[in-house]
């Protein structure tokens, strides 16, 4: 397949948000493709997928990942399209996993890229069988430890991490309790996903809801969320919890902090409460994925995606994941 003649399009960093994030924030620019040179391949972005950890990575503040400068291509991950190799392993047609960024071509060192297994659909590699699934089996099992028979909370329970963390976790014989925003997903968490129960926080009265889906308190902690929801985590916590802290969503956009006041607990109940990087190990990665796949494939693991169409939808988006409007992984089909 040739691509001669054919225009890059790219969503670029336009200006840093002072709060919310603003499709303004952005900009949608035509590019030159990227000429490329032994050893790399040309890629077509196929899917984009957009997560939470975009979002500090448009603040100029230090951080584990370096910031998106202005003027620069959004980062982010995608299932992409070989369409011109200069790589032994890879050939036209070929489709792989990549750090393509949010744009519709993009070139790549072919040695740092995983072919897409035949047998499932490709976009479930940045989903559930990719980054956010990786992130549920390391936090949940690497740092939430769970036992059978113990209680596991997960907030943002029908999220692309969280869904997987809750049914992994009944999978190892434990209650999972799950909290999400709004009856549609509660219910999908619970009626599909398989979770115990599932509080809905935007419903009056939810903490007392919390206490009543764990009677016997709270063992392991998943949390995506932070604020509020951390807070009533931890009202619930027995002693020697574990709380694996994955995301904080709910302050990304804030221009405050956001105060934690149950840190008592953490003394009282002697809680390890730990934050990890998904991609600080990242050689455990083909194992973990290897598993989760063999779950899909089984129709042990579900999933659900929410799939935008265009490379110019990617901002408006994104800013519905920010806020929770996608149900699941959140996705752009590319080409």
């Amino acid at each position: 397949m040739s691509d001669s003649g054919t225009k890059n399009l790219q969503v670029t960093l336009k200006s840093r948000p002072q709060g919310w994030v603003r499709e303004s924030d952005f900009a949608l620019v035509e590019s030159p493709l990227p000429a490329i040179a032994d050893g790399e391949v040309l890629l077509k972005t196929l899917y984009l997928s957009l997560d939470p950890y975009m979002r500090g990575r448009m603040d100029d503040v230090k951080s584990y990942a370096a910031s998106v400068n202005l003027g620069d291509v959004m980062v982010g991950g995608a299932v992409s399209e070989v369409t011109d190799s200069r790589h032994p392993k890879f050939k036209a047609g070929d489709v792989v996993v990549s750090p393509a960024g949010w744009q519709r071509y993009s070139k790549a060192n072919g040695d740092h890229l995983m072919r897409v297994p035949a047998g499932l659909p490709p976009s479930v590699f940045l989903g559930p069988a990719g980054m956010p699934g990786v992130t549920a089996w390391m936090g949940l099992f690497d740092i939430g430890q769970p036992k059978e028979g113990e209680t596991v909370v997960v907030s943002a329970a029908s999220g692309a991490v969280g869904s997987v963390v809750g049914q992994l976790a009944k999978e190892k014989g434990c209650r999972a309790v799950g909290i999400a925003g709004g009856p549609e997903k509660c219910a999908y968490v619970v009626d599909t996903l398989g979770f115990d129960a599932c509080i809905d926080y935007k419903r009056d009265g939810w903490m007392q809801e919390l206490k009543n889906a764990t009677p016997d308190g709270v063992d392991v902690g998943f949390e995506n969320v932070g604020g509020e929801v951390l807070d009533n985590v931890l009202r619930r916590t027995n002693p020697k919890a574990r709380i694996a802290l994955c995301g904080l969503i709910a302050g990304y956009n804030a221009t405050e902090p956001m105060p934690l006041h149950n840190v008592r607990a953490l003394l009282v109940n002697r809680i390890r409460l730990q934050g990890f990087i998904v991609s600080d190990d990242l050689s455990r990665w083909p194992e973990i994925i290897r598993e989760l796949a063999g779950r899909i494939a089984s129709g042990k693991l579900k999933y659900r995606e929410t799939i935008a169409n265009g490379l110019e939808s990617a901002p408006k988006a994104f800013i519905g994941l920010l806020k929770g409007e996608n149900f699941g992984k959140q996705l752009v089909k590319v080409s």
